[in-house]
């Protein structure tokens, strides 16, 4: 039977009227089901002469990345690689296609025990081919918000943003900007949310042109900025929401003829190594990479074990404060 038309626990799960996990349960021997519901379940496997998706794990998994040439996404790969490492796995590494069906076919195809995305958007409809592969899944930081039966690990977007913008506040200024990301993304909202919800606390009000939203590079970050320092009143600080966006930032000040942080404070979010790097060292909100990887390798071994309930965790953020945030001059 080939795995296009092999009965799955999706559909059996539709017959006996439960959730995918509850089957799961039954086949894996776990307790939790009443008498009555395992009994149906395995009727149901037995008539439809369900056949499970392997024989046995093959101690490989899969990571689905949107891009790979960011800072951010390298320090999890790295991190994902090492949890993976430690954990007596292997993992297979790519870039998803959007707008193709057949790369879930083809995951799906290569026998891996779990596949974790990052930072992609999984469409409903690939999420559910997931299912019916049996496929167990995690994502990190969902760049939508997922349907209730997925598993999730993200990093508190919202505080980060927030302490950083206090940060701001706190060194007495009050033109502040912010370069956000694109404004479909569920952690550029949230980040976005953070920065007002401080402005509004401190009672300070700037121009809504204040707020520029672009993509999360380099490239992207400079221009942006370049525009926002030749606003009257220019913005005496600019939270970036990457700091690949803050090291542009740099850039854009350097090409105005403006220093770092006398003239303009910037304040990044993901504290990569490059932010360290950076002269002045760039104050960023520190997302914990490792610990992300560790836990998203952690919940999809719980889903490939058993099938567990659908949970989504939040791993808190830090404000790192280095030398490109002062008070204002002017």
């Amino acid at each position: 039977m080939s795995i296009a038309d092999r009965t799955t626990i999706a559909e059996i799960a539709k017959l006996a009227g439960v959730s995918v996990p509850t089957v799961s349960k039954v086949i894996n021997g776990k307790p939790g089901v009443s008498n009555a519901k395992r009994l149906t379940i395995t009727q149901l496997l037995h008539e439809h002469e369900y056949e499970p998706r392997r024989s046995a794990p093959t101690g490989v998994i899969a990571v689905v990345f949107g891009e790979l040439s960011s800072p951010w996404s390298l320090a999890l790969v790295s991190a994902l690689e090492r949890v993976a490492f430690d954990n007596d796995m292997g993992m297979l590494l790519t870039v998803m296609r959007p707008g193709t069906g057949e790369w879930v076919d083809m995951l799906g195809g290569k026998n891996v025990d779990g596949v974790i995305f990052a930072a992609v958007e999984v469409a409903p409809s690939d999420q559910e081919r997931f299912r019916q592969l049996e496929l167990p899944t995690v994502l990190v930081d969902p760049r939508t918000l997922p349907d209730s039966g997925t598993v999730t690990v993200g990093v508190t977007h919202w505080r980060g943003a927030r302490a950083a913008t206090d940060h701001l506040v706190d060194l007495g200024h009050q033109r502040i900007a912010m370069i956000s990301g694109p404004r479909h993304l569920l952690f550029s909202q949230a980040r976005v949310d953070g920065y007002r919800a401080a402005l509004r606390s401190a009672d300070i009000v700037v121009p809504e042109d204040y707020i520029v939203a672009t993509e999360y590079g380099f490239a992207a970050g400079r221009e942006a900025a370049l525009d926002l320092l030749k606003r009257t009143p220019r913005p005496t600080a600019i939270f970036a929401a990457s700091d690949e966006q803050a090291l542009g930032i740099y850039e854009a000040a350097r090409l105005s003829g403006l220093r770092i942080p006398a003239d303009v404070s910037v304040v990044g979010f993901n504290d990569v190594p490059i932010a360290e790097w950076a002269s002045p060292p760039l104050t960023t909100v520190r997302e914990p990479i490792f610990d992300t990887a560790r836990e998203a390798i952690r919940l999809l071994r719980v889903e490939m074990a058993e099938a567990g309930e659908a949970v989504a965790v939040e791993l808190v953020t830090d404000l790192i404060i280095r030398e490109s945030t002062a008070a204002p001059t002017l």
